[in-house]
């Protein structure tokens, strides 16, 4: 049977492409319907009806449309939110087209000029200081020192973070697996001091829920359950290190990703090779470390000092 190029069908059918063929996350298949379900809305709106009628002058319509959004309380899409939007179509255009639906080739629709992206990392004497922010008189305070002590020891991403249980962690190997992003399997390390900090936190957990990070504030469940409503979210991980940086009165806002670049920024200081740093941070393309290379490379600035010519 061919292929609909009805909108509402068509992502529809893509959805379950992602979900059952391709296997992806939950928040990718989240994301991809949110930016499609606003194409459709919006094609529809302007009175087409079938994705054969798509073409390059639609498409710029609708970048300009994305370029010009505003929302109920005056906020714009950043450029690189206009790139998903842009990407998820390409997406799902490419998908109709293995399909032998005759829709526009998604090559004929060019990505916009990515924005670029200022790397915010820590030193070692910043994270240091960041780390040793936690109070662990107050309540929450050990969980915290566990969370930045892992962020920085795994270079997790966030979501991998809030998605720990506690059947995942061998404090014996100081080693455990996670699912990253694209689904890829890797293996993460725990140095001896978040080893210590993690398993004095768990040690003082009295339930027997799942995550590994946990909330203290709102209700809580029956105690029989596995606790899953009680896992800690990302923008609470956010919230923890926004509050923490603060408090260590740090020259730069950093977030959890902003720990995972120090992470990497580390390993890659201290002679690690770009390889192995691709592997523990999960990266599909080694291209995606290489953003860390220019300020890993101390052995530059003495190649400059050494042979380059004073005026």
């Amino acid at each position: 049977m061919a292929l609909s190029t009805n909108p509402q069908k068509a992502l529809l059918t893509f959805i379950e492409h992602l979900e059952v063929e391709r296997n992806v996350s939950r928040l990718t298949i989240r994301n991809y319907s949110h930016y499609i379900r606003r194409f459709n809305e919006w094609f529809l709106n302007e009175g087409y009806k079938d994705l054969k009628e798509l073409d390059q002058d639609i498409v710029r319509s609708y970048r300009v449309y994305l370029s010009r959004y505003v929302d109920e309380v005056g906020r714009t899409l950043s450029k690189r939110t206009q790139s998903y939007y842009i990407i998820a179509l390409r997406s799902l255009l490419k998908f109709m087209v293995k399909n032998d639906a005759p829709v526009l080739h998604p090559e004929k629709i060019d990505l916009p000029k990515a924005e670029s992206q200022h790397m915010e990392f820590l030193n070692i004497e910043r994270i240091e200081r960041l780390l040793n922010q936690p109070s662990l008189s107050a309540k929450g305070g050990l969980r915290d020192k566990a969370i930045l002590e892992v962020l920085f020891s795994t270079g997790l991403r966030v979501s991998e973070l809030v998605g720990l249980n506690r059947d995942q962690i061998d404090l014996q190997k100081r080693e455990f697996g996670v699912i990253g992003k694209g689904r890829r399997p890797r293996v993460v390390f725990l140095s001896e001091r978040a080893a210590y900090w993690l398993d004095k936190y768990m040690a003082s957990r009295t339930d027997n829920w799942d995550p590994v990070f946990i909330r203290y504030s709102g209700q809580k469940p029956e105690l029989l359950a596995d606790g899953e409503e009680m896992r800690l979210t990302t923008r609470s991980v956010q919230r923890l290190v926004d509050t923490y940086c603060r408090k260590a009165k740090l020259p730069i806002k950093i977030s959890p990703h902003g720990i995972r670049h120090s992470f990497a920024t580390d390993l890659l200081s201290n002679g690690a090779s770009l390889r192995d740093v691709q592997e523990m941070l999960g990266h599909k393309n080694i291209a995606t470390t290489q953003i860390y290379t220019h300020v890993t490379r101390p052995e530059l600035r003495k190649s400059h000092e050494k042979h380059h010519s004073e005026l």
